[in-house]
């Protein structure tokens, strides 16, 4: 019973690690972002478009 118990809070802690490990990478992106693109009026964004819809831009008329 005690190893559930180690086990359920070492995945915890784990998973705290990952969250804390993604959230300093994403700020990492965006300050790279920021120094990249100052100055600018437009603000930073990590993420990308989603893909365009089909046909969308096809020339081919089907």
């Amino acid at each position: 019973m005690m190893e559930d118990v180690v086990s359920h809070n070492g995945s915890e802690a784990d998973a705290a690690r990952k969250r804390e490990s993604d959230k300093r990478a994403l700020d990492q992106e965006l300050e790279e972002g920021l120094k990249g693109t100052f100055p600018a009026s437009d603000p930073v964004s990590v993420t990308q478009p989603g893909p365009a819809d089909p046909g969308e831009g096809d020339k081919t008329g089907k």
